[in-house]
């Protein structure tokens, strides 16, 4: 048969299901904490964030890229 090709888009918007809390005054030291997404993969994300929230996820390295507003 004829191989499949399939190309996945740059980037994924996915919820963030499990992470430690942060703290009150991380926003600022730059810091991050791994999180679990609705994937079971994990990834680095910035302090602030919390469990439920939309972030944009690079595809190709998993890196944690933005918070998203639904």
């Amino acid at each position: 048969g004829n191989p499949i090709y399939v190309e996945l888009p740059a980037s994924v918007v996915i919820e963030v299901t499990y992470t430690e809390p942060g703290l009150q005054g991380d926003r600022s030291s730059g810091g991050t904490k791994p999180a679990t997404l609705e994937t079971g993969r994990e990834i680095q994300v910035p302090l602030f964030l919390e469990a439920g929230t939309k972030v944009k996820v690079n595809t190709g390295t998993g890196e944690y890229l933005g918070r998203v507003n639904d």
